[in-house]
């Protein structure tokens, strides 16, 4: 693998562990814990559960990438004048989804719940049914997600001319946390809240360290770009 990628690389990779952990998507984590957990009886079908909703997160955000890095490639002349003036960009966005990290930006807070008629869907699959749940939920984006991935992560890959491993891997990222809370519900729950309380304290200082880096990595750009 060329060192090229391994820096995007490891920037999809924390970009889906600081969506997996922010407020608004760990509410639908959370959902899904306890959809998962209710088969706590069965260690097997709680960790088929667990890794069934991270293929399902990772297929979602796959094919969405796929999708819409594609579509922005495909046509000549906007794939020239994306990949002319993408560092360009770059720099504002960087700046604009930095501020929201540091809660500088206000934006409304979004739900994402597991509802009643989603619940019984779920239910009615079995085990496969945690594979939807992941599907569903990655899609369900809420102001902080969508500003991680589409601010973020899609122009990265559109700069990287990755469609498929960068939103895989950020796919993957996001859905580790449900697969962590499998195993602690697989082999035990008195793990479980001590967990979440220290992920939700991680999340406060991961969160603005980023936003931090996001708008000194986007000054740099529009420095460099701009002037």
């Amino acid at each position: 693998m060329s060192e090229s990628i391994l820096v995007p690389l490891a920037s999809a990779f924390w970009l889906g562990i600081l969506t997996s952990i922010s407020p608004c998507p760990l509410t639908t984590n959370i959902a899904a814990i306890s959809y998962v957990g209710r088969r706590v009886g069965k260690p097997a079908s709680v960790l088929q559960a667990g890794l069934l909703y991270t293929a399902g997160r990772t297929l979602a955000y796959l094919l969405l990438g796929m999708l819409l890095v594609g579509s922005l490639l495909s046509a000549p002349s906007l794939s020239q004048v994306l990949q002319k003036h993408m560092n360009m960009a770059l720099g504002p966005m960087l700046i604009v989804v930095g501020l929201i990290l540091l809660e500088l930006i206000p934006l409304p807070v979004g739900s994402s719940g597991l509802s009643a008629a989603l619940q019984n869907k779920a239910d009615s699959l079995g085990i496969g049914g945690a594979g939807l749940l992941g599907m569903v939920f990655a899609l369900s984006f809420c102001p902080t997600s969508a500003a991680l991935f589409f601010g973020s992560l899609l122009p990265l890959a559109v700069q990287q001319q990755s469609g498929i491993l960068l939103p895989g891997v950020y796919g993957l990222a996001t859905g580790l946390p449900v697969l962590l809370f499998a195993l602690l519900l697989a082999f035990g729950t008195n793990k479980v809240a001590q967990a979440f309380n220290r992920i939700a304290a991680f999340e406060i200082w991961a969160r603005r360290i980023t936003g931090l880096l996001f708008v000194l990595i986007g000054g740099y750009y529009c420095a460099v770009y701009f002037f």
